[in-house]
């Protein structure tokens, strides 16, 4: 543990932008966790303020209806975030199993699984997604699942090829020798092999997820009215821009910053392993 945090030390010294995602990503968390604190209701309304733009009353402005924008931005940061974190979690799983399974088993499982990546592959996640969308009713757990259901195949992808080179090293087949099980063997020596490749794939699935929700809730197939995401906002500024560009400038920002952010990390994780790996 004090290695890896020593080689994390000397990776943020030379390469100092790494900070800028870290520090973000914090910030961002636990303003995201502290946001029930803040003594503001994001569904209050104000007739007397609508559309205003940002000033020391309303930090970000406020809406059409005129909710303050700061605190929706927060709690639709919360809903974003959660979309990306349990989405990525449920592709991961699906994604790693599979993946696990098609490397080690090989023969027909193996060409059974890949067919099925491949035939799903080969359908714009988009297009996907939405006629999913539509026969399932709207809400949080919906888009998780949907999002989730339908973006495991890199991961599935990645885990085999990594699976089925691990499997070939002395101590796995040493293991098949002595005869233990199959699931014992894929737990104890194949998915520890495998963790840290799965790692960085997981982690720039979060940036996926929160991009694929954004678009999801911005063509409105995604999260809905009262509950907020940095999507509906974007949505919702549509009949705004003219008057409040702010509405869609400042959850643009927060997607832009979130993605580059998770991205950056994942390079930062990915370059601590190969630091780890040369060592």
């Amino acid at each position: 543990m004090k290695k890896t945090r020593k080689k994390a030390s000397r990776i943020l010294k030379k390469t100092p932008h790494y900070w800028l995602p870290i520090l973000f990503l914090t910030f961002l968390i636990v303003l995201s966790i502290l946001a029930p604190l803040i003594p503001i209701d994001p569904n209050k309304t104000d007739v007397s303020h609508l559309s205003s733009a940002p000033s020391l009353q309303h930090f970000f402005g406020t809406d059409e209806v005129g909710r303050d924008y700061f605190i929706r931005v927060i709690y639709g940061g919360r809903v974003s975030l959660l979309v990306g974190v349990m989405a990525m979690a449920t592709s991961t799983i699906i994604g790693t199993f599979l993946g696990l399974v098609s490397g080690y088993f090989g023969g027909k499982i193996d060409n059974l699984l890949m067919r099925l990546v491949d035939i799903l592959s080969s359908i714009p996640w988009m297009i996907l997604i939405i006629v999913v969308s539509v026969f399932l009713k709207p809400g949080l757990t919906t888009i998780i699942l949907v999002i989730g259901g339908f973006s495991w195949m890199n991961i599935a992808r990645l885990i085999r090829a990594e699976t089925m080179s691990v499997k070939e090293r002395d101590y796995v087949t040493y293991a098949t020798f002595i005869g233990e099980k199959h699931r014992k063997i894929i737990v104890r020596h194949i998915l520890p092999a495998v963790f840290s490749t799965l790692i960085v794939a997981a982690t720039g699935s979060i940036s996926s997820a929160i991009m694929t929700e954004s678009s999801l809730s911005f063509l409105g197939v995604g999260i809905q009215q009262p509950m907020a995401s940095w999507g509906s906002l974007l949505q919702n500024a549509q009949n705004s821009l003219q008057r409040a560009p702010y509405m869609a400038l400042i959850p643009g920002i927060f997607i832009i910053l979130t993605v580059y952010s998770f991205n950056s990390i994942g390079n930062f994780i990915r370059e601590l392993i190969v630091t780890e790996e040369s060592l």
